[in-house]
């Protein structure tokens, strides 16, 4: 299996160290960023395969460099773990909407950060090929990692694709939370179920207009794909 190359970005040194220390442990590559600018660069050369990436840096943020990334489509899809002390629910919904696939609050044990990680690279590995789903002109194509609504192409993110490919497979069925968590992000994955919400209003704003009604919300249980009203 060829090794993950993993960027961390933080402007503390100590900090740094630690994680490069725990992860090589773990068998990952490990590359350094002091500021969002060398992390930019690096990202750009290196494409690497996830970022550890702390939210208060000096000058860019690192919430600032997320929505950057993630506005540009070649590194839209290098999955985000934002570090920070900050801890409150909305941050954590900030940090997500930004474009982070999760969020860890200093301080953390290490241990738990390389699970957390395994996890998002688990996730956002490709699916396995499968036909192509069309459901009333909204087509999804998983082996060109397309999204269209009548010819037309939508811009999908990672973690949005895998769960409306999910939906396009299990039509007419309501999930909880926790059935998509555990379904779209896998088992044994740190992710608050409140994750899948933020991701649901992603889908719905890629789909538009003309699609957003097929992802309905079933008060009391979760969500289900539905041509029906």
């Amino acid at each position: 299996m060829t090794t993950k190359t993993i960027l961390i970005v933080d402007d503390e040194a100590a900090i740094r160290e630690m994680l490069v220390m725990a992860l090589e442990m773990a068998d990952y590559q490990c590359l350094e960023a002091g500021d969002a600018q060398t992390a930019h660069a690096l990202v750009v050369d290196c494409n690497p395969d996830l970022i550890l990436l702390d939210w208060m840096m000096p000058g860019t943020s690192g919430i600032e460099l997320a929505r950057r990334l993630k506005r540009d489509s070649a590194t839209a899809e290098i999955p985000i773990i934002m570090l920070t002390a900050r801890s409150e629910e909305d941050n954590k919904i900030q940090g997500l909407e930004a474009g982070a696939d999760d969020y860890m609050t200093k301080p953390f044990s290490t241990r738990e950060l390389v699970a957390r990680l395994k996890a998002v690279l688990r996730r956002t590995t490709p699916l396995a090929m499968e036909a192509a789903v069309e459901v009333e002109g909204l087509r999804l194509d998983p082996v060109s990692h397309r999204v269209t609504s009548f010819d037309e192409p939508l811009e999908v993110g990672p973690t949005e694709f895998r769960l409306l490919q999910f939906f396009m497979s299990h039509q007419e069925r309501a999930f909880t939370r926790n059935q998509l968590l555990d379904q779209v992000w896998g088992g044994g994955v740190y992710v608050e179920d409140r994750t899948v919400d933020v991701h649901i209003r992603r889908l719905r704003k890629a789909l538009g207009p003309k699609h957003e009604g097929l992802i309905q919300t079933v008060r009391g249980t979760g969500y289900r794909f539905s041509t029906h009203d």
